[in-house]
């Protein structure tokens, strides 16, 4: 498979951009695998990279229902951070984050991640002191944070509503300088070309309907719609779909599916440059390289496995992104969608053996899947490999025993929707 490098992208151009091997294959499904994982997005191939290029295990499939990267991955609005407090999140999600600052040059191929800050506006006092907190701990683990006064964040962000009769005055924002987005296309189309460079077989159009179980219970094998695959090993990685996959093992799982919307604008002249978050409500925006602004917010509020969202949070989202960014009322709508998430009622993910021998899970990550996918795949890769957790998340298991904090980064009791 050909190495990109800007001699092969000079050398092909002058070949009229022939001869291009493809990203990767297209096999058939074999009858055993040491390591099937169900779910072709971002983590499920991702846990397969990491299997075969950290533990060296490269009989693994990779089984998809649809194309790879057409879930979750490619329904959400790629922002990356390790701004988080708690002990676990903390060093969770900065060796995500670390991950993802070499991501690029470690596939060979351009994820297109953009360190270009998040800034996190703070509207009173009280949340000053809040993040203040946060960034305090951040900084004392080693990773970057600053908190900025109101006149910073007016000399950074011009185009914010400083105005004397702002709805919502901005006191200041707290902001981590390597944290920013990544195309999340092109992050499963990288993990993608690097397992299959390993041998990992990666299977489309092949939905998982049930599990192959020997006479104890364990999980040997699955059945699909491409025939039964016999293996010793089978990984979940299927984001809000992870219920339904866990029911058929006969697993009860502490967590909710519930639909996230993300919207488009249509492209706008360079505007925004960084990530900004409103303090005031749930409302984030960025710019894409195409110049469209990328937004989004809360849940929807209601159970569900549909991948479109209702009129309601678009009304919601609005008010909230002029009130940040009054020039937005010029703007049009271009699309929108949803995402589906499983939310725990912690906030905290699962990456674990769950209790059926021969079956593991990567599940629980709320807002957070995208933004993980480097870290909880590398953990979730070590957990499948050595039959135990990694440090970093052995306290993010199914009972018994399930040691949980009660009280996630947003401070609220563990209830999903206010997650």
């Amino acid at each position: 498979m050909t190495h990109y490098s800007w001699f092969s992208v000079f050398a092909k151009a002058l070949g009229g951009n022939k001869g291009w091997d493809r990203a990767w294959r297209d096999p058939e499904p074999k009858a055993a695998y040491d390591v099937i994982i169900v779910g072709g997005g971002g983590h499920g191939l991702a846990t397969a990279y990491y299997l075969a290029k950290e533990h060296g295990i490269t009989n693994v499939a990779v089984l998809e229902k649809g194309w790879l990267g057409g879930g979750n991955t490619g329904r959400n609005t790629t922002i990356i951070r390790s701004n988080y407090m708690i002990d676990v999140n903390t060093h969770f999600y900065e060796k995500s984050l670390k991950l993802w600052e070499g991501l690029s040059k470690d596939l060979n191929y351009n994820a297109m991640v953009s360190h270009r800050k998040i800034y996190n506006l703070f509207h009173s006092p009280s949340q000053m002191e809040g993040f203040a907190k946060r960034y305090n701990i951040m900084r004392s683990c080693g990773i970057d944070g600053e908190i900025l006064n109101r006149e910073e964040v007016m000399k950074a962000l011009p185009y914010l509503d400083y105005s004397p009769n702002a709805r919502f005055p901005i006191y200041g924002a707290a902001s981590q300088p390597r944290a920013g987005t990544a195309r999340h296309d092109a992050v499963a189309w990288g993990y993608a070309r690097g397992a299959d460079m390993r041998g990992v077989d990666l299977i489309q159009n092949c939905e998982v309907t049930g599990y192959q179980r020997d006479a104890s219970g364990a999980v040997v094998g699955v059945q699909t719609t491409r025939g039964d695959i016999k293996a010793k090993k089978v990984g979940i990685a299927v984001a809000g779909h992870t219920s339904q996959l866990a029911e058929m093992a006969g697993l009860n799982l502490p967590i909710e599916s519930h639909l996230l919307q993300a919207f488009v604008s249509e492209p706008y002249k360079p505007l925004i440059d960084t990530v900004i978050t409103f303090g005031a409500g749930h409302f984030y925006i960025s710019q894409s390289d195409k110049g469209g602004l990328v937004f989004g917010g809360d849940l929807d509020g209601y159970n569900s496995f549909a991948q479109r969202g209702n009129f309601h949070l678009i009304d919601h989202l609005l008010p909230e992104g002029k009130a940040m960014i009054p020039c937005l009322s010029r703007l049009r709508f271009q699309r929108t969608w949803g995402g589906i998430m499983d939310m725990t009622m912690d906030g905290s993910p699962i990456i674990c053996k769950s209790p059926v021998d021969g079956l593991y899970i990567n599940c629980g990550f709320c807002y957070g899947g995208f933004k993980a996918t480097p870290g909880s795949c590398w953990f979730f890769a070590h957990t499948i490999a050595n039959d135990r957790p990694h440090e970093f998340n052995h306290t993010l298991t199914l009972p018994p025993p399930r040691r949980r904090y009660r009280m996630a980064e947003k401070r609220s009791p563990p209830m999903p929707r206010w997650h």
